[in-house]
């Protein structure tokens, strides 16, 4: 079957192709840019994960005339009464990247104690196929640390350790991340529920 991947992302789109793979299930997905949809924007103002990912399935399945689906995820820390949360991607303003947003993280936790830096990632995707909205959800708990570590990855791997592990994301390579990342997680919740749908 094949399925749009709602994204720009690429580095985002390539964890969705490996983990897809790593997956063997029968969904081959096609990228935005394949549709010459590159430059089509989604506003995602809604307040939920669950929200987002839909805007975004519906819209580029819209646009492409297919299944698409699409996530929404984000970093949750408890120091921050779960900030970034839904406003990861955006969290440092209008102009934001992701080393603006990942700098405003670190100092606002400045002063915060390593027991009490607490934190996941949460994501959620959306099926969408004009008769069908089918979501999956993971999470990845962990801490935030001190500085940033790693040159790989993208958002905030940088400054995220997963529990029982000693590297952030962005020290790991990407087998090692995708073996654990919520974005995994979401896509075999998803895959489950796509199979007791019988769509796949």
């Amino acid at each position: 079957m094949k399925v749009l991947l709602a994204s720009n992302n690429r580095h985002k789109a390539d964890e969705f192709i490996q983990i897809f793979k790593n997956e063997n299930v029968n969904i081959s997905l096609g990228l935005a840019e394949d549709f010459f949809l590159s430059g089509l924007e989604v506003e995602e103002n809604a307040n939920t994960f669950n929200e987002n990912a839909l805007i975004k399935a519906m819209a580029f399945s819209k646009a492409a005339g297919m299944p698409a689906i699409a996530d929404d995820s984000g970093l949750e820390i408890d120091a921050l009464d779960l900030r970034p949360g839904v406003f990861s991607a955006r969290y440092s303003g209008d102009n934001a990247n992701d080393k603006s947003n990942r700098m405003k993280v670190l100092d606002e936790m400045k002063n915060i104690p390593e027991n009490e830096r607490l934190a996941r990632f949460i994501c959620v995707i959306c099926y969408y196929d004009n008769h069908n909205i089918i979501y999956g959800e993971g999470k990845v708990e962990g801490k935030i640390i001190f500085e940033e570590k790693g040159n790989g990855g993208f958002g905030y791997d940088t400054i995220f350790v997963p529990i029982n592990h000693n590297l952030t994301f962005a020290e790991m390579n990407q087998d090692e991340k995708n073996a654990i990342s919520h974005r995994r997680n979401a896509i075999l919740d998803l895959i489950n529920n796509l199979k007791s749908k019988n769509i796949i």
